[in-house]
């Protein structure tokens, strides 16, 4: 039961949970800025799950490799998971923080945009089913994604990073900590997506 990856799941979700709930509070929103430090977290997993499909795609098509195709599936369709379910969170920490929803907001914008694409995309994969197809499109979209998040305007996401550059070595760390938890909760997603396809 313990080597489960549904059960390990679980673990960690609770362990998500509870990081949350007990994560330091900021001067002006208080403890409602948790869910801005797990929103923060859950979309950066969901990059990086879609760049490491992006990354294992282009590996599976240069050495022809049966398992980084599966992986770049997997880690695909992790990654939309994840992208998909940062949206609610999203609108949680707006709602919760600043009392109400800037939707016109420039990323967020983008963050649908791709969001619906992405899932058109990986369900279309799926019913396709071609490896070689899969690890290119994962490729092309994690590209397409991160130039146009590199040329959207920050309104509500000013960089640079406000924890990174706050010179509080405990929330750093307390937010590298939940990052961690996050993205290793989308690796056993896409280990029970990999396992899926066998």
């Amino acid at each position: 039961m313990f080597k489960s990856p549904i059960f390990q799941l679980l673990i960690i979700f609770a362990l998500i949970i509870l990081l949350t709930l007990i994560g330091p509070e900021e001067k002006s929103l208080g403890a409602n800025v948790r869910i801005v430090y797990l929103h923060g977290a859950w979309v950066l997993s969901a990059l990086l799950a879609l760049a490491a499909s992006g990354l294992a795609g282009i590996a599976g098509l240069l050495l022809r490799r049966a398992d980084l195709h599966r992986w770049s599936q997997a880690l695909g369709r992790s990654g939309m998971i994840f992208w998909i379910t940062y949206l609610p969170l999203s609108l949680w920490a707006m709602q919760t923080n600043w009392n109400g929803l800037f939707l016109a907001e420039p990323r967020m914008s983008v963050a649908f945009t791709f969001a619906v694409v992405g899932l058109l995309i990986q369900v279309g994969l799926a019913v396709i089913n071609h490896p070689l197809l899969t690890s290119a499109a994962n490729a092309v979209f994690i590209a397409i994604l991160t130039f146009s998040l590199s040329r959207v305007d920050s309104v509500m996401h000013p960089p640079p990073s406000p924890i990174f550059n706050s010179g509080n070595y405990f929330l750093i760390g307390y937010f590298l900590s939940l990052n961690l938890l996050v993205l290793f909760a989308a690796y056993l997603v896409a280990r029970l997506a990999s396992n899926w396809q066998r």
